[in-house]
């Protein structure tokens, strides 16, 4: 494992934006499928911004469109299923 060396010099760099990207791969039947969900957001310079949170909000959106995109495939695949009966 490595270890975290002690720096001489702090980064005075802020983020500007954050980017989360999220995807997921399913087989259904004899069919794979892989949906992918990716978005951008602009932090403002304002103060009281909270990074961690702003973070996690992000990565709930994007894990959530990817969670949609699966279900809406399995439903598609229950409801064809169910016409070909």
């Amino acid at each position: 494992m490595a270890t975290k060396k002690k720096s001489e010099y702090e980064s005075k760099a802020v983020p500007v934006s954050i980017k989360f990207s999220s995807r997921a791969s399913i087989k259904i039947g004899d069919n794979f499928y892989t949906v992918e969900a990716s978005e951008e957001r602009m932090i403002p310079q304002i103060e009281g911004v909270n990074m961690d949170k702003e973070r996690q909000l992000l990565w709930d959106t994007v894990n959530n469109e990817c969670d949609q995109q699966v279900a809406d495939i399995v439903d598609m695949y229950k409801e064809r299923n169910q016409k070909r009966k």
